[in-house]
């Protein structure tokens, strides 16, 4: 059973094309540019061989491009040139990492990244190359090792997190439960680290323990990304026979650690969800009744109230199947929001896919957020 419940971005790969150096009627005006520039540096580097600043935007124009490998030949060539001063030699091999990461040669790349960490030390720019393609290949324990380098708490306590996944998962319990208490030192707002240990505990049924580490996430963890411990609790199954009992117990110790909160529209929404789960519809409509006084406008409140109230409505069988599919439709919009770049999406997210900030994820309140 994992800790957690995990969503990462997917890597696209490169399209593979011809190697054309003029412009080509038809072509769109970027790439139409790209092409020209291409062919402009070409003969740059002809006229002038020994300008290495040219050949390394040659090779990025053509790992743009997707010819990958008239890229990895360029800096190849730059590599083994007599006398090249380390540090252009460096700066080769680390273009070289993102030429082979682009062409899908996660081997390849690692391996160039680390000669130019040889030649050249470690950079910031090197460490996050390196950090990006350690999380990517699954190597968790080294990613989270190149984010304490570049101190950047917050990755480096996730991806300390997804390695104590792969601990416990391989049954290095108690190993797997000190990693996540490091994580926390390491960054005392992790979310993650924090859903992962009530996890452990509700998984052992401890659940005294349960609710002290809720009450110390809801302590520790902004205000902002405590829904995220919620909505994760949310997900928690028993995996075992018990059920009824186990969602009863749940709900149990999750209500009076949200009670003792300060008012807050999330909190009590989710509050309100979880009295649902146990079955105890009249409660949660006076919860999200709450939230109504809090913000009107709070869109996925009024939609859980508009389903507890259809069925005690007098509605004719047409009018109600018409209501039921706008209420189901409007359970798919997308709850959560990147406070960034604006991604929407339909999951939690503790990097944003697209702009790759942390801890970034909201409850869209608002329809416009």
């Amino acid at each position: 059973m994992s800790i957690l419940r995990r969503f990462w971005p997917g890597m696209s790969r490169p399209r593979s094309g011809n190697t054309i150096l003029s412009p080509i009627k038809g072509t769109p005006p970027g790439e139409r540019d790209t092409r020209a520039a291409i062919s402009e540096l070409s003969q740059a580097v002809r006229n002038d061989p020994d300008a290495v600043e040219i050949y390394l935007a040659l090779g990025n124009l053509f790992r743009s491009q997707g010819e990958i490998e008239r890229a990895v030949q360029i800096r190849s060539n730059l590599i083994v040139r007599p006398g090249l001063d380390d540090q252009f030699k460096a700066r080769a091999y680390f273009e070289l990492g993102h030429d082979y990461k682009r062409g899908g040669f996660m081997d390849r790349a690692m391996q160039s990244f680390e000669q130019a960490r040889k030649l050249g030390g470690e950079t910031d720019e090197l460490l996050r190359a390196m950090a990006r393609l350690y999380a990517e290949t699954g190597c968790y324990q080294h990613a989270a090792g190149m984010y304490g380098k570049l101190n950047q708490p917050i990755a480096q306590a996730h991806y300390m997190v997804q390695h104590a996944e792969e601990l416990y998962d391989g049954g290095a319990v108690s190993e797997s439960k000190k990693l996540l208490h490091k994580a926390i030192k390491v960054y005392s707002g992790s979310v993650e680290a924090w859903l992962a240990l009530v996890s452990l505990a509700t998984t052992d049924r401890d659940w005294k323990k349960t609710g002290a580490l809720l009450r110390d996430a809801l302590a520790a963890v902004a205000p902002s990304m405590r829904f995220l411990l919620l909505e994760g609790m949310l997900g928690f199954s028993p995996g075992r026979d018990d059920a009824d009992q186990f969602t009863a117990q749940l709900c149990r110790t999750v209500m009076p650690a949200i009670e003792e909160q300060a008012p807050d529209l999330i909190l009590q929404y989710y509050g309100a969800l979880f009295l649902l789960r146990c079955g105890n519809p009249e409660e949660a409509n006076a919860w999200l009744a709450k939230t109504m006084v809090l913000s009107p406008d709070f869109w996925a409140a009024r939609l859980e109230l508009l389903g507890l109230s259809m069925a005690d409505q007098p509605l004719s069988p047409v009018f109600r199947n018409h209501l039921s599919f706008f209420v189901e439709q409007a359970g798919k919009v997308k709850r959560f929001v990147c406070t960034t770049c604006g991604m929407r999406r339909a999951h939690t997210f503790y990097v944003c896919p697209r702009c790759r900030s942390w801890h970034s994820a909201a409850f869209r309140v608002s329809l416009q957020d």
